[in-house]
């Protein structure tokens, strides 16, 4: 048997995040939650997803297979009560198609949108899941604690250097992790340290964290809770309850709180934004299906950065900010509150950011992970320059 994930409308309430990827590929806690999954079934995992983004995430359908929503993160519960499906059973919660089993002839007429062929099963648990972009980094610090203990049960944490200073006993450090003359307060939360990774001299982390795979802090940075920093990324300065997905860059002094950071993203020296408002009132993020600010609920919310997008030096971004896609921001004005994908510019004025342009960065970026930026980048970058006109009609 083989695990589909597949997307419903939150791929659209996710955007920007998800314009780049099927959203069990979103990284929350530790783990992507396809990664999750694979783990609770100790099985190969593939994706259901927009016909752009198929072939890089391409749909393996097998004689069995187990369809699971890509916005649900698991839990043991949860793992369980899809384990007890039968035939065209569809596990269910207040309307969410949570989960189902079908074979082969089914799989391949699959529509996550009709639920009428199948016999509903109401699930009465509770569960993580994801429906819009503030949810990363709200719901960032379960997941982050369920992934510690999934990583590192039955496991020994590799030995770091006697330099620093532990306090409490839900630290692991994966082996080749380093880490010197730095504080590490697991008090509040787990702190885990992913392979290879780095954390350089006078660091003070508060848990819950996590430094995933040939990562590294930078020297003097102050990291607080609930954050997360993706493989192969470099950050410094001042961060509390961010998730930042990987191959990216906060290098430097500045504040990152309450926010999302995609892949190949970076922000420049001395760039900060604003997580609270002037007047404690609640935070409105664009929203790409309405096409309008939509209430969050929350009163701490930053800055939302899908994937590619980057800023210079001293940029300011205000309270619940969103920058799409391959934006460029950049200049000594405050940037408006949405940045469309592929914007290039700053306070109010920007133009479009073409793709040869865009291109050409990438492909001088990517060799500095090891990466190479493919054809297969390059249609799904393309598409989605076509998918985001409308919001750059502004300019």
């Amino acid at each position: 048997m083989a695990i589909i994930l597949f997307d419903d409308n939150s791929h659209q309430t996710l955007l920007p995040l998800t314009y780049t990827r099927p959203v069990a590929d979103l990284r929350i806690g530790i783990l992507t939650i396809a990664e999750k999954w694979a783990r609770y079934f100790d099985l190969a995992y593939s994706f259901n997803t927009l016909n752009y983004l198929q072939t890089k995430f391409p749909l393996q359908i097998e004689e069995r297979n187990l369809f699971i929503n890509g916005s649900v993160c698991p839990d043991e519960d949860l793992h369980q009560a899809i384990l007890k499906l039968h035939g065209s059973e569809a596990l269910v919660k207040d309307g969410l198609f949570i989960a189902i089993k079908l074979n082969q002839q089914d799989a391949e007429q699959f529509n996550a949108g009709d639920l009428s062929k199948y016999k509903p099963v109401d699930y009465t648990g509770e569960f993580v899941a994801v429906k819009h972009p503030e949810d990363i980094f709200k719901k960032n610090d379960i997941e982050l604690r369920k992934d510690f203990k999934l990583l590192t049960a039955g496991r020994t944490s590799a030995a770091i250097s006697s330099t620093n200073v532990i306090i409490g006993n839900d630290f692991f450090a994966e082996e080749g992790a380093i880490a010197e003359c730095s504080t590490f307060n697991t008090t509040n939360g787990p702190i885990y340290l992913g392979k290879d990774s780095e954390v350089w001299e006078g660091t003070h982390i508060r848990g819950s964290f996590a430094l995933c795979e040939h990562s590294q802090v930078k020297m003097g940075a102050k990291i607080y809770g609930a954050t997360t920093v993706g493989p192969y990324s470099r950050v410094g300065g001042e961060i509390s309850n961010a998730v930042i997905w990987g191959y990216s860059s906060k290098g430097h002094d500045g504040f990152l709180g309450n926010s999302v950071m995609g892949e190949w993203c970076n922000i420049g020296a001395d760039s900060n934004n604003s997580n609270l408002k002037n007047n404690y009132a609640e935070v409105k993020l664009w929203d790409y299906p309405s096409k309008h600010f939509r209430k969050t609920g929350l009163q701490f919310c930053g800055l939302i950065m899908g994937d590619h997008a980057k800023c210079g030096i001293n940029t300011m971004f205000n309270t619940g900010t969103v920058v799409g896609v391959s934006a460029n921001v950049f200049g000594s004005t405050m940037p408006l509150n949405f940045v469309p994908d592929f914007g290039w510019g700053g306070g109010s004025e920007f133009e479009t950011y073409s793709l040869k342009k865009m291109f050409g960065t990438a492909e001088l970026v990517y060799p500095r992970r090891d990466r190479v930026f493919d054809e297969v980048e390059k249609q799904i970058l393309e598409q989605i320059f076509e998918l985001t006109k409308e919001y750059r009609e502004v300019f």
